[in-house]
């Protein structure tokens, strides 16, 4: 399978910041990779080097088959790119905004307007294609920024935080186009903090922190390396905490984690359904009070948390804390 998108040993600083540091990724065609990581991991700094916005200070990246560096304007030729915010011209309307890429691009007036008028359909704008985009609400916003980057139909797409911002239903609906396109034949580099958003689009998520690659694999594969499936009590008195921890003992393989409130516990077993039965049992015997119990296999979220040693954060904070997150597309 031909790797639509290769970096070797990408780095990147600033000043005393090392925003790359030899980063490896690689994206085959027709597929989806999630660049996952903190605040400031070098998410957007990737993202920028390999859509010639930044050079890097040492490495290599090949884009649909042309070179970063030797050959960028062949490069932007083949790629669309949607960045954190939506890169709209707010006193046009959505089909003047279209439109005008595709003139930049080179088409036809008849061509462009034929393309805007395609894709204000596609991305379910039409009705408000002759509104200034001033009037769009955000998800519309977002929807018609990922329209500009898809006028030329690039044979690769890069999209930064497609989803930022928006609310549940409006990102669950860029979910929905983001899969559509992918099924159209479009190669994906996708950026996020939301793992749900990783879990659901990426065929494969590669986990970076610090400038470089720590893990790599699909979500199942990503999850089984933090240890099996496991238990949560969610206790109904703070009291029988040592109780249950020493019940969890029983069937736990590794440490029991107690959050902060002193009623949920947490742990890792190998004995699936038999762990939670024997759990059952002693919590029955010892009469304890329980609010929920129950067994559940790890989530991307307790991936982030064993890689990485803390819990995700909200990708809307990513653009305070990455050195490159500017606006662009």
């Amino acid at each position: 399978m031909t790797d639509m998108i290769r970096a070797t040993g990408l780095v990147k600083r600033y000043k005393d910041v090392e925003a790359l540091a030899g980063l490896d990724l690689d994206v085959p065609e027709g597929k989806v990779l999630a660049l996952l990581g903190p605040n400031g991991a070098g998410k957007t700094t990737a993202v920028r080097v390999l859509t010639t916005l930044l050079k890097p200070d040492a490495g290599s990246a090949v884009v649909a088959g042309v070179d970063v560096l030797a050959d960028p304007d062949g490069v932007r030729s083949r790629i669309g790119l949607s960045g954190q915010y939506a890169a709209v011209d707010e006193h046009l309307t959505g089909f003047e905004n279209l439109e005008m890429v595709g003139r930049l691009y080179g088409m036809s007036r008849t061509a462009a307007r034929a393309r805007a008028r395609e894709l204000l359909e596609r991305f379910d704008l039409a009705e408000a294609g002759d509104r200034p985009s001033k009037t769009y609400s955000g998800g519309m916003r977002r929807r018609l920024d990922l329209a500009g980057a898809l006028v030329a139909a690039p044979p690769v797409l890069v999209l930064d935080e497609p989803t930022t911002g928006l609310d549940p239903r409006s990102r669950v609906g860029m979910w929905d186009v983001i899969r559509e396109l992918v099924a159209s034949g479009a190669t994906l580099l996708l950026t996020t903090q939301y793992l749900e958003e990783a879990d659901r689009l990426a065929d494969d998520i590669l986990v970076i922190d610090h400038g470089r690659a720590i893990a790599r694999g699909t979500a199942d594969q990503l999850k089984a390396q933090t240890g099996g499936e496991r238990v949560e009590v969610v206790l109904a008195h703070p009291a029988d905490r040592d109780r249950v921890r020493r019940l969890m003992a029983e069937v736990a393989t590794g440490e029991i984690g107690v959050a902060e409130n002193g009623r949920e516990l947490t742990a890792a077993v190998d004995g699936g359904v038999g762990s939670l039965r024997r759990l059952l049992e002693g919590l029955e015997r010892e009469r304890v009070e329980v609010l929920d119990v129950g067994l559940r296999r790890p989530t991307l979220d307790d991936v982030f948390l064993t890689l990485t040693g803390h819990a995700s954060e909200d990708a809307a904070a990513d653009a305070t804390t990455d050195p490159t997150a500017e606006v662009t597309r």
